[in-house]
């Protein structure tokens, strides 16, 4: 979540507080959708769709103001709109994942986050937590996004589908000291009538000379260069990013609570005995994953803490899982272990020190910068994310990436190419992160000056969803979860025009072209045998491989499954 270099200035202060020819007749003999590959788990081929929950959905509009959070009264850029965990629930209901093909939903962080707001932008906008990234109090949902009980719905009827519910969880960092936080748990930190304030003169009314912050988060917690505390360090594991607080994960030292936390009524957390700012954020975190059975972890931020806090969450998390699925045997998926993805900023496909503390993937930076829309380039990435997945993996070694095409920390993919855009990313090897409304088309939101991330962050779409994007998204994603091949196969390409290609692993086989229409002729020799009847999952259609090769009247993309080699079942038309 690393804010840009644009936005620093303006938080700094708060720190320091087409009509396709028709199909031909089918071939005597129609094969089946095939059923996924025995090995074709979550881990060996994530489809991971990513929501900012506060952007996604409103189900429950009684908690759109909670803690007394308002609007700012023009474009709403960052304020919460009043998406919450009802509102995936409710989606999930309607089948919306299940026929999107994902196997895994990432929500944004919902613990309880600071309850009012810092100024955005180059003073431009009210900044609240809606994103999840100013931590509060860990131990408690914030009651923007619900409830215990509906976040205990939407994990339990997300996991009767098959899909995994990941959490974006932050270890570097807690929330700024905003104004009404500081009302509520440390007044003293306000001047007398702060409840004048405004972006205009937001800081004025916070006394950052005031020794008193050491009641806030406190000197053995964070890093914070205030009045009593240490000061943020220049490196990356000791600085403070945006002129956040920085926890001292690091330190060996036992803590107790936060001090402002002894004040704070609801919070759910005790002092533990002997245990360091680590042990406490490791517990409150899979605390979570032990209570709700929440099935993996997005980490925020990696490269900013030390390798050592990851190891503890990954090893906290994997036995909290168990614990979960333990005791609740009718509610769990499968018995795969606890699987965590993380944000490392500008890291692409390759195997380094992060895979041996924990993580079983990492955000793949790399693919969006890519040329995507020429076919030779195209190849070019796929069979080089292939080879080097592949090699990582050499002796059973954690590696994976997760590749995307738009972000809300870089840019929405191009609108108007968002059909070819999906294509590239879902034919990718590896894993893949889907971000919301890429797949119906959703417009960007204001851009601020200084913080134009914002605009990536719009409303879900709801009531303008591009049903061409969104019917051309399912197929692919449908098509993806029934083969690990696209994800952990061999690449080969079969030829330029069209551009097609294949991926092979073991009994799991696929052909794809991109881009195609009309009637198009595909080298499959290799790939698939004579006499073997296909079909085409995106068309529907079925054809009969000859000569080596597949005749097919594309309708603007062609995936090919199917084949005797896999043992698929065969019906009469």
């Amino acid at each position: 979540m690393p804010l840009r270099r644009s936005l620093l200035a303006s938080l700094i202060l708060a720190a320091l507080a087409g009509c396709a020819a028709p199909p031909p007749a089918p071939p005597k003999a129609v094969p089946t959708a095939p059923v996924a590959a025995p090995d074709n788990s979550f881990a060996n081929n994530p489809i991971v769709y990513f929501l900012i929950t506060d952007r996604f959905m409103n189900g429950n509009p009684a908690n759109d103001h909670s803690y007394g959070r308002q609007g700012d009264g023009e474009q709403e850029i960052g304020t919460f709109h009043g998406g919450d965990l009802a509102g995936v629930t409710a989606k999930l209901k309607e089948g919306y994942f299940k026929q999107l093909g994902v196997n895994a939903i990432w929500i944004t962080a919902p613990y309880e986050q600071i309850h009012g707001w810092v100024v955005g932008g180059n003073n431009a906008f009210q900044h609240y937590a809606y994103h999840g990234y100013y931590a509060l109090d860990y131990t408690l949902l914030d009651q923007n996004m619900g409830t215990p009980e509906e976040l205990h719905e939407m994990i339990d009827t997300a996991h009767t589908q098959g899909i995994r519910v990941l959490f974006d969880v932050v270890m570097n960092h807690p929330g700024y000291a905003d104004i009404q936080s500081l009302s509520e748990y440390v007044p003293q930190l306000l001047w007398k009538g702060w409840e004048k304030y405004k972006i205009s003169d937001y800081h004025s009314w916070i006394d950052y000379n005031n020794f008193a912050f050491k009641q806030w988060w406190g000197r053995d917690w964070v890093r914070a260069g205030l009045p009593g505390y240490i000061e943020g360090g220049s490196d990356d594991l000791t600085k403070q990013l945006a002129y956040l607080p920085d926890f001292r994960t690091e330190s060996p030292e036992p803590v107790g609570l936060p001090p402002f936390y002894a004040r704070k009524p609801d919070t759910r957390a005790v002092a533990l005995p002997n245990t360091t700012v680590r042990g406490y954020l490791v517990k409150w975190l899979t605390d979570w994953v032990r209570d709700y059975g929440v099935d993996g972890f997005r980490c925020d931020t990696v490269k900013h803490v030390e390798g050592a806090s990851w190891q503890a969450l990954k090893q906290a998390g994997t036995q909290a899982l168990a614990e979960w699925k333990a005791a609740n045997p009718t509610k769990k998926i499968d018995d795969a272990p606890f699987w965590m993805t993380g944000e490392v900023w500008g890291h692409g496909v390759e195997r380094d020190s992060y895979f041996d503390v924990g993580f079983d993937s990492l955000i793949n930076f790399d693919f969006q910068g890519r040329n995507l829309d020429d076919p030779k380039a195209l190849d070019t990435i796929y069979a080089y994310y292939a080879d080097k997945l592949e090699a990582g993996r050499a002796g059973g070694k954690a590696f994976d990436a997760l590749s995307y095409i738009s972000s809300h920390d870089t840019d929405l993919y191009t609108r108007k190419d968002l059909v070819d855009g999906g294509s590239a990313l879902l034919l990718a090897p590896g894993g893949v992160q889907i971000f919301y409304g890429d797949e119906s088309a959703r417009p960007p939101g204001p851009r601020p000056s200084g913080d134009a991330q914002q605009s990536t962050r719009s409303d879900m779409n709801w009531n303008s969803l591009d049903q061409t994007v969104l019917a051309h998204w399912r197929k692919l994603t449908t098509f993806r979860a029934r083969h690990v091949a696209i994800a952990r196969g061999e690449h080969r390409k079969l030829s330029d025009a069209p551009y097609a290609f294949a991926r092979i692993t073991g009994n799991d086989r696929i052909v794809a072209v991109p881009k195609a229409k009309g009637e198009v002729v595909i080298p499959v020799a290799g790939v698939f045998a004579d006499g073997d009847v296909l079909r085409d999952a995106y068309s529907g259609a079925s054809v009969k491989v000859a000569d080596g090769k597949a005749t097919v009247q594309a309708q603007g993309t062609v995936l090919l499954e199917g084949g005797a080699k896999l043992k698929l079942a065969i019906t009469p038309p």
